[in-house]
């Protein structure tokens, strides 16, 4: 409890000390909206941002302590660095060192993780020339150390800048090969690029991040609110199928994450913080659209909505199987991640057991997307209209996820992974979710439409469904239509009407049961009471 305390404390000076560097600045609207969210969401870890502090006790002569990729002339390190020289060092005054290692295949992969070295040949890589060697002294000058009056403590501020041909990782790490008490030390650094709001506290990978989660949430509100005016509409025909709500479902759940991200790196720009905890929902939340998109697009594949009213029993259960094992690995890899990433490799998301098996479950989930358009336009190939261009492009979406994952951890330079990932994610879900918008419209000229059964008969049909049969009457089936099989319909009117009137014009519609009755005739049908007893029920038929 005390260290939480202590790294609270922490927190709120280095806030204090960015708030009075950034005093010239107005404190708007979005500053205070920003300042309330982070009173509201609680911090998941302070070592994952670029403002890095904590104290190391171990007993190991050599620890690493962050990384962060850095631009070349604008990439600067601010360290502050406390410890105890009697208690490390036994009798001499400061034996640590800093050593700045960068991705080079000489440099840190030589040494990371080789637990077989020794810290002597750790240190042993890094040159001293290129001023890769902090020694926390008070003789070398450029570490800024001072010793207290009572000799008890050791206080060392200062910083470095960096010099590259391109972005570079850079990975910190501390040594005390010399002594024999490990290390014990107290350590704050602030990591920068630059003074821009958009680079200051970003590590060079993460650049454009933040303005493309932005224009991403732009667009997707842009998505969301034409969806929801095709759903006034398509309410209004009686067309507001259960399939028509999950993909609104899924774009207001893209809408919510991309929010979140923004809230956390919008205040990462700040601080070098951000707000972990919206982080992590925001991911959790994409995640969930992800989930429902997919459940929507393997239902559709089945014709649910389109063909047919209900899914078999045998086939809800194995999309309930499916959609679980599907929720359990994400689960599990945002766990692997959190629990056994090592900071100390830039490792991608799916770099993981959990992140394979993501992959394999994305497959499995193409084939049987297949399978089921295959089975669907066997049945019903007046629906080729529809399910043509819709199995050709998410073929594409489905197949891109892990092409994307090979190219990310085998194509992709590590220093430029993580923003180039974020604008193809992004993007692809944009296409996704545009691309259905569009298929879907209910507009005169869309012969794509795959909708053609009203939501007020599936009512009835369910209605009837759970009411005694008699006559022989088949459950799931009334006025002619059957919930597994909706009625064959070949094409529609492009009458304007489908836009402002009261919906489409459907050809052949001796197939329908009539929604008005014309000239109707009552008759009388018994019916059982609650009590056993048959009573005359009232029914309306039309006339022939």
């Amino acid at each position: 409890m005390a260290e939480r305390r202590r790294r609270k404390e922490a927190v709120a000076q280095h806030r204090e000390k960015n708030l009075s560097f950034r005093s010239s600045r107005r404190f708007t609207a979005m500053d205070r909206l920003l300042s309330v969210l982070f009173v509201m969401l609680i911090y998941v870890s302070h070592s994952q941002g670029k403002y890095i502090s904590g104290h190391l006790e171990t007993k190991e002569q050599w620890a690493f302590l962050g990384r962060f990729c850095f631009l070349s002339e604008l990439g600067r390190l601010k360290f502050q660095f406390t410890y105890s020289p009697q208690e490390v060092c036994g009798n001499s005054v400061g034996c640590q060192n800093i050593l700045l290692y960068y991705d080079e295949e000489d440099q840190w992969p030589a040494v990371y993780p080789h637990p077989e070295k020794n810290c002597f040949e750790k240190e042993a890589v890094v040159n001293v020339d290129q001023n890769q060697v902090i020694n926390l002294t008070t003789s070398y000058r450029w570490s800024g150390c001072e010793l207290s009056d009572d000799g008890e403590s050791m206080s060392c501020g200062g910083g470095r800048s960096f010099r590259s041909a391109r972005e570079r990782w850079w990975y910190i790490a501390i040594s005390n090969c010399d002594g024999k008490n490990g290390l014990d030390i107290q350590y704050e650094m602030t990591l920068t690029n630059g003074n821009s709001y958009w680079t200051q506290h970003f590590s060079a990978d993460e650049f454009h991040i933040l303005e493309t989660d932005i224009t991403f949430l732009v667009l997707f509100a842009g998505i969301l609110a034409l969806s929801v005016w095709v759903a006034t509409i398509l309410r209004s025909r009686q067309l507001f199928h259960t399939s028509y709500k999950m993909y609104m479902a899924a774009v207001g759940f893209h809408v919510f994450s991309l929010f979140l991200l923004c809230l956390h790196y919008g205040q990462y720009g700040n601080d070098g913080i951000g707000l972990p905890a919206a982080q992590l929902l925001g991911r959790i939340f994409q995640s969930v659209s992800s989930l429902v998109f997919l459940l929507m697009l393997i239902l559709l594949g089945k014709g649910y909505t389109v063909t047919r009213g209900r899914l078999s029993h045998s086939g809800s259960v194995k999309i309930s199987v499916f959609m679980t094992l599907y929720t359990l690995t994400y689960a599990i890899l945002f766990i692997y991640e959190r629990e056994f990433f090592d900071a100390g490799l830039v490792l991608y998301l799916y770099e993981s057991p959990a992140g394979y098996g993501l992959i394999g479950l994305q497959l499995l989930s193409w084939l049987w997307f297949c399978y089921a358009i295959f089975f669907t336009l066997k049945h019903y190939p007046e629906k080729s209209l529809f399910y043509v261009p819709y199995f050709f492009f998410y073929t594409l979406w489905f197949l891109a996820g892990p092409i994307m994952v090979l190219i990310a951890a085998f194509v992709i330079s590590k220093w430029a992974r993580e923003k180039i990932v974020n604008g193809l994610e992004q993007s692809l879900a944009f296409c996704a979710y545009t691309f259905f918008l569009i298929l879907t419209r209910p507009g005169a000229a869309n012969k794509n439409f795959p909708f053609h059964v009203r939501t007020s008969q599936i009512g009835i049909i369910d209605d009837y469904e759970h009411s005694p049969q008699p006559n022989g009457i088949a459950n799931g089936t009334a006025n002619g239509v059957n919930l597994d099989h909706f009625p064959h319909q070949s094409m529609y009117s492009t009458d304007s009407s489908f836009i402002g009137g009261g919906g489409p014009t459907l050809l052949n519609s001796s197939l329908w049961p009539p929604l008005l009755v014309a000239n109707p005739v009552l008759q009388t049908t018994p019916r059982p009471t609650l009590g056993g007893r048959w009573t005359q029920h009232a029914e309306f038929q039309t006339s022939q």
